[in-house]
């Protein structure tokens, strides 16, 4: 029976993630561009979590993607025509699977963040704002074959984060 257990659970696991690991959930709003808004500020990130130091991971990321897109310049504040406002609101490492001895197997990471478009021009009102921007990864325990850290699926969901912040923003700012 032994030799079943390694493969048997590597199905479970598998049919438990959905064959699936790094993705987002969420529908962006359909808006209009904003018309003046060309070129973005970034903000640091703010971290409405218990979680030390998300902020500075995820900024280094979306400022790397805006650099790769293209779309979308950033440059300092004084010069921008907008700021790119993220606000990092939750931070959930749920175990989804566990063991015969209820260790955990397998994990659901999940971040969620809110972001706003402030015109320069009219800082009192923000352009528009998404909030509830998900990033998702499941990933198997760090003790078992193919398994992650949570840091190396944190990495994942910030890939995956901030694709989906850059894309947002250069649709929402030209």
């Amino acid at each position: 029976m032994n030799g079943l257990r390694g493969p048997w659970l590597l199905l479970v696991y598998a049919a438990a993630l959905g064959c699936g690991g790094t993705g987002s959930r969420h529908s962006p709003a359909a808006e209009a561009p904003a018309p003046g808004i060309r070129r973005l500020a970034l903000p640091p990130v703010v971290n409405k979590t218990g979680q030390f130091g998300l902020e500075d991971a995820l900024m280094l990321r979306v400022r790397d993607e805006f650099l790769r897109d293209g779309r979308c310049p950033l440059l300092p504040e004084a010069q921008a025509d907008g700021l790119a406002r993220i606000t990092i609101t939750r931070y959930l490492n749920t175990p989804i699977q566990y063991d015969a001895g209820l260790v955990p197997t397998a994990y659901k990471l999940r971040v969620v963040v809110d972001l706003e478009l402030v015109n320069k021009r009219q800082p009192g009102q923000p352009v528009w704002t998404d909030k509830g921007l998900e990033g998702i990864e499941t990933y198997a325990a760090p003790n078992l074959a193919g398994g992650m850290s949570e840091e190396q699926a944190r990495d994942g969901v910030w890939d995956t984060l901030a694709r989906d912040i850059v894309a947002r923003f250069a649709a929402g700012a030209r």
